[in-house]
């Protein structure tokens, strides 16, 4: 096999992860692909393993990860149709360059099986991928969990009317059920959302070090703008007391990467790092709320009016609403180059009152490495979509919990990896 990228991305087939593959294909599709551009407020660096161009591919293994392959065949069919019309268009245009067809005889898109909940479907996912691939370039960590079982309306109506922007952005008022446990007796949230992930990273890390494929890996973590340390208490790490666990869930997930990746930063040891990185979807219009939809299609259909009436508005950046403004800042930060997307481009003390951050005007970069950030998918009051950074919060509070949080996850993986040995 040449060294093209082989992506996994879970919960591939609906919802922003099926965005992410749509968006990744079409872009591949192309020699010059406008989301591997650097975005305004990136500015070169000079810490990279990697040169500053990595695209374009003529080829792709795009590895669907899923817990239902019935939907996940479907999936992978429509991306096929959806791709080869697309590459048709591409040939009517003036100067086609023929790459888009060599991408497409090179293109694999695999359907394998995996259940985060469940982590016997974790190591077997990993342990296939093993003996059928020699590496593995990227991790897309989409898939994810809520535990929303109905919205308390008079809480609803209190933040609405207090901060109508902050209501429809990072709602506070649903209502979640506690203390659920997988079958591996852990959290359900926490292990659906973030330690399902975790262990599949780690059980992949040989091939994620491979160096056969020329690029430093890249393992993306999918956040939310809910995340908050608000809701989090470190001891209850595994989310089974707390009536927020999703907040706290993906506010773990953004202390993880970022800790992940400080240390692979830190590592000198391997030619090749491994590097993590936080992005979100903003505000998109999926299937993780059906709890909340008491009335047919009618409530989501006014959530998403509402979301529109906040955008285009009020100016809110942060409601890419469909699924494939939602992708874009995953389908970035794995196709631009690692040049453009080091923390110190950012300086995370003068944010906008969206909570954007803003950069120097001249482009210059940062005298002082800044607190880490997450990539968010945002859009213009028109919907031109583009990818925006906000610091992660309060991180210079928790990142020792950080720290301790990935010591507890890598004992526990280290345990239940022994125990399959035996």
């Amino acid at each position: 096999m040449s060294s093209w990228p082989v992506v996994v991305v879970t919960g591939a087939n609906a919802g922003v992860g099926f965005g992410i593959c749509r968006r990744l294909l079409f872009q591949l599709s192309l020699s010059n692909p406008p989301d591997a551009w650097p975005q305004r407020w990136a500015t070169p660096a000079v810490d990279s393993h990697e040169s500053e161009e990595t695209v374009p591919v003529d080829g792709l293994t795009l590895i669907m990860a899923c817990r239902s392959t019935q939907r996940a065949e479907a999936a992978r069919k429509e991306l096929y149709l959806e791709l080869d019309a697309h590459i048709a268009q591409l040939r009517t245009k003036p100067g086609y360059d023929g790459h888009a067809d060599v991408f497409r005889r090179n293109l694999k898109i695999e359907v394998e099986y995996l259940d985060l909940a469940v982590l016997g479907s974790v190591f077997n996912f990993a342990a296939q991928l093993s003996k059928q691939y020699p590496y593995i370039s990227h991790l897309i960590f989409n898939a994810g969990v809520a535990n929303f079982t109905h919205i308390d309306w008079l809480q609803c109506l209190k933040q609405i009317a207090c901060n109508f922007l902050d209501g429809i952005t990072r709602p506070q008022f649903y209502v979640q059920s506690v203390g659920e446990i997988t079958v591996d007796g852990l959290g359900w949230i926490w292990q659906s959302n973030m330690f399902g992930h975790y262990v599949l990273f780690r059980a992949l890390e040989p091939l994620l070090k491979n160096s056969a494929y020329r690029a430093d890996s890249r393992v993306i973590w999918s956040s939310s703008l809910e995340a908050s340390a608000r809701f989090y208490d470190s001891a209850d790490w595994q989310l089974t007391k707390t009536d927020h666990s999703y907040e706290s869930v993906k506010y773990q997930i953004e202390l993880i990467a970022t800790t992940l990746d400080r240390i692979a930063l830190r590592d000198s040891s391997s030619p090749k790092s491994i590097r993590h990185f936080v992005s979100h979807p903003g505000v998109a219009s999926t299937k993780i709320s059906t709890n909340l939809v008491a009335f047919g299609g009618f409530l989501d259909t006014v959530k998403v009016w509402v979301f529109y009436v906040g955008r285009v508005l009020f100016g809110s950046r942060h409601h890419p609403i469909s699924p494939a403004n939602a992708s874009l800042a995953a389908v970035h930060l794995a196709l631009v180059s690692l040049t453009y997307i080091t923390f110190s481009a950012v300086l995370p003390s003068k944010t906008g009152a969206n909570g954007s951050v803003k950069t120097p005007t001249n482009g210059a970069a940062a005298s002082a490495p800044s607190d880490p950030v997450r990539f968010g998918a945002e859009t213009t009051r028109w919907g031109r979509a583009e990818v925006g950074v906000t610091p992660v919060y309060k991180w210079k509070e928790h990142e020792a919990e950080g720290g301790e949080l990935l010591d507890k996850c890598d004992k526990l993986y280290q345990e239940l990896s022994e125990k399959r040995r035996v």
